[in-house]
């Protein structure tokens, strides 16, 4: 079983229009993605250590 099918399935949101942004607002824009994407890297991290944690279980 995939553990992918588990996960509840989300439309992706719409782009945000750039262009009616100041160059201060798309600093700010860009400051939040990269902190989302940390907090996903983080969330992949802790899945691969319970994962390899489990599987190590399982093969001795």
């Amino acid at each position: 079983m995939d553990t992918d099918d588990l996960e509840p399935q989300r439309e992706k949101p719409k782009p945000m229009d750039l262009h009616v942004l100041s160059i201060e607002a798309l600093g700010n824009y860009i400051e939040e993605l990269e902190a989302e994407i940390a907090r996903a890297r983080e969330a992949i991290a802790a899945k691969r250590t319970a994962h390899d944690g489990a599987e190590s279980v399982f093969k001795s």
